[in-house]
């Protein structure tokens, strides 16, 4: 019998933060080839799903959407439309406001992007059964609540 200490098991907020720049680590990995950053498509793909459920966001809505700051976003936006992927418009109804719209070259740049994103995902979810598998959902539905949870 050995007398050698236990490592502590690691918490649950280090597991966490490992996973997520594991994450992020992969996606900008395969986002690279496309000249693309994580955080510009976490924007690009956010504004495709967004338009094809027929709205047209403003900035604000989709710094909500992705969880992103709206400064940041408003930065992201412009490099995007100067980039000719993205446009940036004026609401008709409040100046203050504005509308983002993908390109065709942002459809274009989009599909590929998402695509492999999804195969990460795929790879990432293998040891739960994958995307469909129970245990993916359940999966999903803990991390919503930790995120859903309110800090301070």
């Amino acid at each position: 019998m050995s007398d050698a200490p236990k490592a502590p098991s690691p918490t649950p907020g280090y597991l966490v933060w490992r996973l997520a720049n594991k994450w992020r680590t992969a996606v900008d990995q395969a986002l690279a080839p496309l000249n693309l950053t994580h955080a510009q498509y976490v924007l690009l793909a956010s504004l495709s799903g967004m338009e094809r459920s027929g709205r047209q966001p403003s900035q604000r809505e989709l710094a909500d959407h992705t969880g992103l700051e709206a400064l940041y976003v408003s930065k992201l936006a412009r490099s995007l439309e100067a980039a000719g992927l993205v446009r940036r418009t004026r609401d008709a109804e409040d100046t203050r406001v504005v509308r983002l719209a993908l390109t065709d070259e942002g459809r274009t740049t989009v599909r590929p992007a998402i695509d492999a994103v999804q195969l990460l995902l795929g790879q990432l979810l293998a040891p739960l059964g994958g995307l469909g598998d129970p245990r993916t959902d359940d999966f999903k539905r803990t991390l919503t609540e930790l995120l859903d949870t309110p800090l301070g």
